[in-house]
């Protein structure tokens, strides 16, 4: 799971273009557990996981690798 997250990762935070810096600060963790997880040494857990995918408007299955296609769902107002 680790290099399909962290290449999900990477491409979601650039198609946003969101800081390794930005992104931590948001998710409430540090940019070197961004860095890790981009570069599949170390995976974030099921919470940081789940405020990702809201962040970024996409599925957790989608940002874990099992599902194919990119959809969008519903922004929570979780970062609003």
């Amino acid at each position: 799971m680790c290099i399909i997250f962290g290449t999900k990762l990477k491409e979601l935070r650039n198609e946003k273009k969101v800081s390794q810096l930005k992104l931590a600060k948001i998710i409430g963790t540090n940019q070197t557990s961004i860095w890790k997880w981009e570069q599949g040494k170390t995976e974030p857990d099921i919470t940081t996981i789940r405020k990702i995918a809201i962040y970024f408007n996409e599925t957790t299955d989608y940002i874990l690798g099992m599902e194919e296609i990119k959809l969008n769902v519903i922004k929570a107002d979780l970062f609003l």
